[in-house]
């Protein structure tokens, strides 16, 4: 008799494992791999992170893209669409290792985490937006795009006040 029920029985090796388990943990892993930016080992696709921000003005989008410069980096605006692209690119280099071979900067990599390559984000804002009064501002691999608001959507912002219930 086993006493640890609550187990799943695939922990135990039995050839009668929960495949059920099995399966429904491999589509929730598909899932994870398909959703959002890709970020899986088997990907190496570069994700932009983002934050959005908004004050009665303007709303200004914050994007880490570390490693890179503003030179790496494209943002356009068309009618209500804010897209950022760029590219990352890998650093590597050649070396012949036999002409290296007592080189101590010479590096075989066994692990690679850091992620390159290219991506292109479009956002949909509530607003078309003058390409005029955007600006774009990039510091330590961080990319700040303000994007004003037009006087008719400051307009229609009105602040409500919360009154105590009695």
């Amino acid at each position: 008799m086993r006493t640890n029920h609550w187990l799943p029985s695939s922990w135990f090796g039995h050839k009668d494992a929960d495949t059920s388990l099995m399966s429904l943990r491999d589509q929730i892993d598909r899932l994870f791999d398909d959703f959002g930016e890709g970020l899986t080992l088997r990907d190496r696709r570069f994700a932009m992170k983002s934050d959005i921000s908004e004050t009665e003005t303007d709303l200004t989008v914050t994007a880490e893209l570390p490693g890179m410069t503003e030179a790496d980096v494209t943002v356009s605006v068309s009618g209500n669409r804010l897209t950022i692209e760029g590219e990352k690119k890998t650093e590597t280099s050649s070396r012949d290792d036999k002409e290296n071979a007592d080189d101590k900067d010479a590096r075989a990599f066994h692990r690679i985490e850091r992620y390159s390559g290219s991506f292109r984000r479009v956002m949909s804002l509530p607003f078309e937006v003058d390409p005029d009064a955007v600006s774009a501002r990039m510091k330590d691999g961080v990319l700040t795009v303000t994007l004003p608001k037009p006087p008719e959507v400051q307009a229609e912002a009105r602040k409500i006040v919360v009154e105590r219930a009695t």
